[in-house]
């Protein structure tokens, strides 16, 4: 499947470098609805050092953080070429569930579709699958902020 952005075009939307970035391509964007995107699992992920050794599992709180990152990308494109740049960031989660789990050699989909957005923050809902099985699901809260209003720049 050709990807509606590649990896080029994500680092331009996304601040998050390696090894935090868990985005590798997308899929399918529909603008101001939805976005699916993919995470290719490795066992060069350097989590897997440690969790665990034996029996090497992605994290839960990695899998929430790349279904936000997926749901950042939706979330900047909606806001519109004047806000390019922005930063996106992750306010909060509810109704978070981690239903299998993620493995080396897994391609995690990603997809997000906002539920509210407004001028300086959005909520969205995600799921990640593996092919067709759900292996976790959240409601995600993210709030907007440029170079110029951002203390820390």
């Amino acid at each position: 499947m050709e990807p509606v952005f590649d990896i080029q075009a994500i680092l331009r939307r996304l601040p998050h470098r390696y090894p935090f970035l868990l985005v590798d391509r997308v899929l399918e964007f529909v603008p101001g609805e939805r976005i699916l995107a993919l995470k290719n699992v490795t066992m060069n992920e350097p989590f897997f050092q440690g969790h665990f050794p034996s029996q090497p599992v992605m994290p839960g709180v990695l899998i929430v953080e790349a279904l936000a990152q997926a749901g950042g990308i939706l979330a900047c494109e909606m806001r519109g070429a004047e806000h390019q740049g922005d930063i996106v960031y992750f306010m909060g989660m509810d109704q978070v569930r981690f239903r299998r789990p993620v493995v080396p050699g897994d391609q995690l989909l990603l997809e997000a579709r906002v539920t509210k957005m407004r001028s300086r923050a959005a909520k969205m809902s995600g799921r990640a699958r593996v092919g067709d099985r759900l292996v976790a699901e959240a409601e995600l809260m993210a709030s907007f902020g440029s170079a110029a209003t951002d203390p820390d720049a």
